[in-house]
């Protein structure tokens, strides 16, 4: 069996945790981490674990984190043009569930919702390009040490 790296569970995976990311840090539903810090902005500190200012201060650190990871991953395997195709098909697809009317644009929740699932899409692909690249092509992808 030939495990390089690389199973549509793995990518269907790395989507989840990317959209678990983006999702958790702002979304408009209102339930995030956004929404979390911003609402104890605007009203008297409250006392519970859930309004401990060291709590937030975690929850961001590791959201932070996992931007990063995310983030370096995605640079360094879909570069900048990379991201830039991928968000054209993405954008290309919007444009087309537009015009089939299975949203319109003007729908702000919609539109926030599918440029989140569009984020997702570009960190998990980001996260998976090297063992998809390998898979498709053969070629292994390698960190340049000086």
């Amino acid at each position: 069996m030939n495990n390089d790296g690389f199973n549509w569970l793995g990518l269907f995976l790395r989507f989840l945790a990317a959209l678990f990311v983006v999702y958790a840090t702002y979304n408009p539903e209102g339930y995030s981490y956004y929404h979390w810090v911003a609402s104890s902005l605007k009203t008297p500190v409250a006392q519970g674990i859930w309004n401990s200012d060291a709590l937030k201060f975690m929850a961001g650190v590791l959201l932070l984190t996992a931007w990063i990871v995310f983030f370096n991953a995605t640079r360094n395997s879909l570069g900048l043009l990379g991201v830039t195709l991928t968000l054209a098909i993405c954008g290309g697809f919007i444009w087309f569930l537009s015009e089939m009317d299975v949203f319109t644009p003007e729908s702000v929740p919609a539109f926030t919702h599918l440029v989140l699932l569009v984020i997702a899409v570009v960190l998990a692909l980001g996260m998976s390009w090297a063992h998809m690249k390998r898979r498709l092509t053969g070629q292994v992808a390698t960190d340049e040490v000086d």
